[in-house]
């Protein structure tokens, strides 16, 4: 796979974040509202992303090889 098309850190990120977001609010409607504490902890990690410039997830891709777009 060629450099230029593979998804940069930042967008993976996202993506996983949207679709558990999105899993778990299905789960919250049809099976338990417990299930909305999956949303909470996706926040959670986005802010810890922000504050920190790391949460789990990243840390994880990171040695997957997935490369950060933004160089801080």
């Amino acid at each position: 796979m060629n450099t230029s098309t593979k998804w940069p850190l930042e967008r993976v990120l996202f993506a996983m974040a949207g679709s558990v977001t999105l899993i778990s609010a299905l789960l919250s409607a049809l099976v338990s509202p417990w299930f909305l504490i999956l949303t909470a902890f996706v926040g959670i990690n986005q802010w810890m992303y922000v504050a920190v410039r790391s949460c789990p997830a990243s840390v994880v891709l990171k040695k997957f090889g997935v490369a950060p777009q933004c160089k801080w």
